[in-house]
């Protein structure tokens, strides 16, 4: 394949340079390898070798090649889950040292190295040597559990159970009564009720879904409910499943359009609607402080989680299988050095 030679960010190029490497996606399906001259970080950044990446499902818009999508993306361009070990630091990041591992929250994950700001990154503690961790995914999932505001002895509905539905699956266990999750695979069923989901329901039919689950809470239906997929159908069916004066948390990342909602069910029942996406710098550092914490503790277990890994030449194999899912799968990453 032809390779070319771009800046893993603005600097000057020598050709004494240290050299790496990144994935960069170059049209629809269709991923390639270039090389990258790396620079020393300024001031208040630190440059991370990467050990791996989580691969986000919010890639596969990008990956199928809608309209809007610019080819080629930047070097590493789409990864944003990524951790590895500091390699250098800029001047004034005084907490951070060269050999430390890290998780952080950068933009250009897919390659070799990235440079990120240095409030952006976390240490890794011992307990976590040698375990996959895209900081960013649970930092993401921390961030829906705070706003879902899951009080002690609350019902808790989780629709779709993915990677992100999984891990609120398991967040959620510890908090809340009772725990249902919904999906339209066996598979994923089986991980929750192992994440600690109480009763788990097939959405097939997903009127069948709301009677079922308005027969086993006696009418009252769910206190929380979290749709997690982000497509037209599963919010529908988590609107069905709100009870009165409860709590809607759209958690699924709805990318591809408007949605119809019916205002007049949420307007009679008097429910919460909480969009959960963080979009605040210090949101997102609070969340991955909180997943690091929550991994060490036991609350998360990233083992369960993160099942695939695949070689960074390889992201077309890893984006591939976040869309089909195959068996076993929850999370797939990139190895990246």
């Amino acid at each position: 394949m032809n390779r070319h030679v771009p800046e893993i960010a603005p600097g000057r190029r020598s050709a004494a340079a240290p050299a790496g490497l990144a994935a960069r996606v170059e049209g629809p399906g269709r991923v390639g390898m270039v090389d990258l001259v790396l620079r020393a970080p300024e001031d208040d950044q630190v440059r991370v070798r990467v050990e791996g990446c989580g691969v986000c499902a919010s890639n596969l818009g990008p990956w199928s090649g809608p309209d809007w999508m610019d080819f080629p993306t930047e070097p590493g361009g789409l990864g944003h889950e990524g951790w590895g070990t500091v390699e250098a630091v800029g001047s004034r990041v005084a907490e951070l040292r060269p050999g430390q591992r890290v998780a952080f929250l950068g933009q250009n994950s897919y390659a070799s190295h990235d440079i990120v700001n240095g409030p952006d990154v976390v240490l890794l503690p011992p307990d976590l040597d040698g375990v996959p961790f895209p900081g960013e995914a649970f930092a993401c999932a921390m961030n829906i559990l705070r706003r879902s505001a899951i009080r002690p002895g609350d019902r808790v509905a989780i629709v779709g159970i993915g990677f992100l539905g999984a891990t609120l699956t398991r967040l959620a266990a510890a908090r809340a009564s009772e725990v249902f999750a919904v999906s339209r695979r066996e598979e994923a069923l089986r991980l929750a009720r192992e994440m600690g989901a109480v009763r788990t329901f097939r959405a097939d039919e997903p009127g069948d879904v709301v009677s079922e689950i308005r027969g086993v809470t006696h009418g009252r239906l769910c206190d929380v409910v979290i749709e997690a997929v982000g497509k037209q159908g599963p919010l529908d069916l988590a609107g069905e499943l709100v009870a009165e004066g409860g709590r809607l948390v759209i958690a699924g990342y709805h990318q591809d359009g408007p949605r119809r909602i019916n205002m007049q069910q949420w307007n009679w029942r008097g429910i919460d609607v909480v969009n959960a996406h963080e979009r605040s710098a210090e949101a997102y550092r609070e969340g991955l402080r909180e997943a690091v914490e929550a991994a060490v503790s036991g609350r998360l277990d990233p083992r369960a989680l993160v099942t695939h890994g695949y070689p960074l030449d390889r992201l077309g194999d890893a984006l591939d299988a976040t869309r089909d899912k195959p068996e076993g799968f929850v999370k797939a990453y990139v190895t990246c050095s």
